[in-house]
């Protein structure tokens, strides 16, 4: 988030960025504990948020 803030990502940064989110859509899903899932998601919101303006670069 401190990238984005401080005047966007690289291809690189936004490559992770969406990587993140991947993972996180297959890991949330999995956590039984209540707490640790809100927590997971909450972060899955905000890395959503902040990539939402960037479209992924082909691989």
């Amino acid at each position: 988030m401190r990238r984005e803030l401080k005047g966007g990502l690289d291809d690189s940064g936004i490559a992770c960025l969406w990587g993140c989110i991947a993972d996180l859509d297959k890991i949330v899903p999995l956590i039984n504990e209540e707490y640790c899932a809100s927590y997971f998601a909450k972060l899955r919101t905000m890395a959503q948020v902040a990539a939402a303006p960037y479209v992924p670069t082909a691989i």
